[in-house]
């Protein structure tokens, strides 16, 4: 089975040395961590079965957030978290795309776009939500963002998760979104083009973004997601922590081209793109977020400033109806993340994994005999 790490392992030298001047720290950091994954260079665990005593050695994972190994129990432990602050009420999905005109200047000066971007769907599903004529409150929106296409194009976009209902500016009264609707696209894609015109420009005062970009309307979608905390976990394990592409999609590798499966579209069809090693480099790394950036981000009635208003907002719900949550296993599946309990533990980890089930015999349970250090050059 082919994964990203071979990929990497068979064409990140020769990208490395035509680009390794102008690469971004991020970038390089990416290929490091990619590569020692799950590898003797991180360490990790050797493991013993108490009922046929076969040995099992786990490397840990190096939990960057571009590599398709990681974050399966990290991201068990986040949703965990999530359930208890979301609202029991109907959400709604908002995509919100950036025209072809702007991506040049996004994918130049990515931290300040990226967050204007982010800032500007956000705050504009708020405003437009005040409204008396559609819902008169502030409602709740966590902000994703993603940038690649199934083709791992460069395709900037925000995702975002919006409570189908807003609070009064008391904070006393709960408005209800009506069924199936929350706003009017038309307007709502107005308001994200104009506040992202004027985040840009205090981000980046000296570029001048191209004019064609403000005379045509931006595509938003905007879609019923469901109601109460499962359409949450459903939403945060479908988006928040998507990578551009997972390893079960790689079908091929030679010597100089990558094979890998996509979605058409129009046609809904399973396709094959072949591309050679080099430019699946670059198509992959171009998704690899700045050092220290953050691709969820909450804003209106989620805000952190706002936390005891919302949760007020959640008690008073929750008087009406609790729906019961489906369990946490079955909303992870569909985040393909891997669920190895190994993903948990770093290079620098403390904690033990579980205890787990022998992969050979699947009766006895697996216990650590021993830490293995991970393997560091020598010093002078």
């Amino acid at each position: 089975m082919v994964d990203v790490a071979d990929v990497f392992r068979r064409f990140a030298p020769g990208y490395q040395a035509a680009h390794g001047a102008a690469m971004p720290p991020s970038h390089r950091r990416a290929i490091a961590d990619i590569l020692a994954c799950r590898t003797e260079a991180l360490g990790g665990h050797l493991e013993r079965c108490t009922g046929c005593g076969a040995e099992v050695l786990n490397f840990h994972a190096c939990r960057n957030r571009s590599c398709p190994q990681c974050h399966g129990e990290q991201t068990r432990a986040w949703l965990e978290k999530r359930q208890a602050e979301m609202l029991p009420c109907p959400y709604f999905h908002v995509t919100v795309t950036v025209p072809e005109e702007l991506r040049a200047a996004l994918r130049t000066h990515q931290r300040d776009g990226y967050g204007a971007l982010m800032t500007a769907a956000a705050e504009a599903i708020i405003e437009v939500a005040r409204d008396p004529r559609h819902v008169g409150g502030t409602v709740g929106v966590l902000a994703v963002l993603h940038t690649w296409t199934q083709q791992l194009h460069f395709h900037p976009h925000v995702h975002c998760l919006v409570t189908g209902g807003g609070v009064s500016g008391d904070g006393d009264t709960w408005h209800p979104a009506r069924p199936d609707f929350l706003v009017p696209t038309r307007a709502l894609g107005k308001a994200v083009r104009g506040r992202f015109r004027a985040a840009f420009a205090r981000r980046c005062p000296g570029v001048i973004l191209p004019a064609g970009a403000w005379r045509k309307p931006w595509v938003v979608h905007i879609t019923p997601w469901g109601a109460g905390e499962q359409a949450v976990l459903d939403y945060l394990a479908r988006y928040t922590f998507r990578i551009a592409l997972t390893n079960r999609r790689l079908v091929d590798l030679d010597e100089h081209t990558v094979a890998f499966q996509y979605t058409d579209r129009p046609t809904g069809s399973r396709r094959i793109c072949r591309v050679s090693g080099h430019e699946f480099m670059r198509r992959y790394l171009q998704h690899v977020l700045p050092t220290g950036f953050h691709k969820v981000r909450y804003f209106g009635l989620w805000h952190p400033s706002k936390r005891a208003q919302a949760q007020r907002v959640r008690h008073a719900l929750l008087l009406d109806h609790r729906p019961a949550p489906a369990p946490l296993a079955d909303t992870i599946a569909d985040a393909a993340v891997d669920p190895d309990p190994a993903c948990a533990a770093g290079p620098t980890a403390s904690v033990v994994p579980p205890v787990r089930l022998c992969p050979l015999c699947r009766h006895g349970h697996l216990v650590v005999v021993r830490r293995v250090s991970p393997i560091r050059s020598m010093g002078p």
